[in-house]
């Protein structure tokens, strides 16, 4: 039976093969390949959601409790529409919902004074927000429309005009990228503040393409904000980038680095040719590239690499006090670039039970086989997520024994033992919440935040320049943040650009959200935990 499920996924993969070289063929000839035609059956679906589901209670709330009333109208009742012994007997209450679209035109006055003695003319600056040719309301309406609501600047363009603005594309390309520095500052205090709120962060990435050049997003999370980084690439120098904050990148080498090498199989040999490199001290990447071109004969550019990884991720964990703490676990998926960075890895089991969403037998007995296991699987899940709530000593050690044993099964159907084998071997990982009860047991918060960010790609394609590319990061953390945090997106953004100060920054609720929350309340305080040490985990280069 395993023999003809090889030989159909073999079939199925030649066709594909041969279908591609003919469509290739035709090309060559000029004629056009093979159209890609939807079926009109809906697509295999890889969610897991139906299975892990736990009923919960939900209650019902007045929808209209906590609406503004802005203004009352009195609606009459004509008397003689009235029998003669009609009674007036109050009002009855409607609420009914309106919006207002229209323009605001203000005529500044700006008092103008000349000095003949100085022989300079002096002249009032406009209030806050006012700069320019548009007020605050259009400001924080052009950046609600576009990063928040997800519109396109044609269509914004085209909203504005109906409702009596004349206003052009690169006029709104500005209002959404010049002059946000303010902005940006509040980016980085929203990273830092969620830094400091938990040890542990999701984290996730997603294609991106900036002035058409493909790039990638970094989704970095808590239950407090997300955080967008766009970068060149995702690996591990460019993940540190984003929990550093982007600050300069700084390289150690001591016995951490020494370690690192060692576990990404540096050869000793190149090892010792780091022997004139000074120990113990942050370097620059500069000098580390001055170095090897000048001691690192025959170092590959892939061991190149490695050793810079390693150095970079020793002075990570050497550094000292700072605006963005040191992560001490990353809840993720399981791609190689996550891997050595932090003291853990807590990984997603909603990406490791998809991959057996994944299998396709095609005989109705490894089908059941199939069903039997991810049934055994969501149930495992559960209590998981049940020890959370409740954990003790004694469940922890049961769960783990009762892992062993699931993940032990041999089905006889080779592509699902080599699936169970696979999960077996990220023991560690999927089992970490039995350590630390607070961490999620998957990674969807940070696939939302990526979502966010591939539903913005789809309707505007991406940025245009490295300023776009900081406007959609910094605004898209804002309003994901902001979301959490309860707050209004364009209130907030507008009370930012008239500097009213009416909103706490969100920095400061992330802050105080943490103190109710104890996102780390099984981690040690930093100061009393062991020096770091890295440890060899799965898959580490893939």
């Amino acid at each position: 039976m395993n023999q003809v499920e090889e030989l159909a996924a073999k079939v199925l993969a030649q066709a594909d093969e041969i279908q591609r070289l003919r469509d290739e063929n035709n090309r060559l000839k000029g004629e056009q390949g093979k159209p890609d035609i939807k079926p009109n059956t809906p697509p295999r679906q890889l969610s897991s959601e139906a299975e892990r589901a736990v009923p919960k209670l939900r209650r019902k709330r007045a929808k209209r409790a906590d609406l503004r009333i802005d203004r009352e109208l009195v609606v009459p009742l004509d008397p003689s529409a009235l029998p003669p012994d009609a009674q007036f007997k109050g009002y009855q209450p409607i609420i009914v919902q309106d919006v207002v679209l229209t323009t605001d035109t203000i005529r500044l006055l700006k008092a103008k004074y000349y000095s003949p003695s100085e022989h300079r003319t002096y002249l009032a600056s406009p209030p806050p927000g006012y700069e320019g040719q548009f007020g605050p309301g259009l400001k924080a309406l052009v950046l609600t429309l576009y990063f928040d609501s997800g519109m396109s600047e044609p269509i914004i363009r085209a909203l504005l005009t109906q409702a009596g603005v004349q206003i052009s594309t690169g006029q709104i390309s500005n209002l959404l990228i010049a002059n946000q520095e303010r902005f940006h500052q509040e980016r980085a205090a929203i990273l830092a503040a969620g830094l400091h709120s938990s040890p542990w962060q999701h984290i996730d990435t997603t294609s991106t393409r900036v002035d058409g050049i493909n790039q990638q997003c970094h989704v970095l999370c808590n239950p407090l904000y997300t955080v967008y980084t766009t970068l060149p690439q995702r690996d591990r120098l460019h993940v540190l980038d984003v929990l550093r904050g982007r600050t300069p990148l700084s390289l150690r080498l001591d016995a951490s680095a020494e370690r690192l090498m060692r576990l990404m199989d540096v050869p000793a040999r190149d090892q010792r040719k780091l022997a004139h490199l000074p120990r113990d001290q942050d370097l620059s990447e500069a000098v580390l590239d001055e170095y090897l071109a000048t001691y690192g004969t025959g170092i590959t550019e892939q061991r190149r690499k490695w050793i810079k990884d390693s150095l970079a991720i020793a002075a990570y964990h050497a550094q000292g006090e700072g605006p963005f703490p040191i992560v001490d676990t990353l809840v993720c998926d399981d791609a190689p670039q996550w891997t050595m960075l932090t003291e853990a890895v807590a990984l997603c089991w909603v990406h490791d039970g998809r991959h057996y969403k994944k299998l396709e037998p095609k005989l109705a007995y490894h089908r059941q086989l199939v069903a039997d296991f991810l049934k055994e699987y969501w149930e495992y899940y559960r209590e998981l997520l049940t020890y959370r709530e409740q954990p003790s000593t004694a469940e922890a050690e049961r769960l783990r024994k009762e892992f062993d044993r699931l993940f032990a099964a041999k089905t006889g159907y080779e592509a699902l033992d080599e699936r169970i084998r696979i999960t077996r071997d990220k023991r560690r990982g999927l089992l970490m919440v039995l350590s630390h009860p607070e961490l999620p047991l998957h990674n969807n918060p940070a696939e939302l935040g990526a979502r966010r960010r591939v539903r913005k790609r789809d309707i505007s394609f991406g940025p245009q320049s490295a300023g776009g590319a900081a406007a959609w990061d910094t605004f898209q953390t804002i309003a994901a943040t902001a979301q959490k945090l309860g707050v209004r997106f364009h209130e907030y953004v507008r009370d930012r650009i008239c500097q009213d100060g009416l909103f706490p920054r969100l920095a400061d609720l992330i802050t105080e959200r943490a103190q109710e929350l104890h996102l780390g309340a099984s981690w040690k305080p930093a100061s009393s935990r062991p020096a770091w040490k890295p440890v060899h985990v799965h898959c580490w280069h893939g």
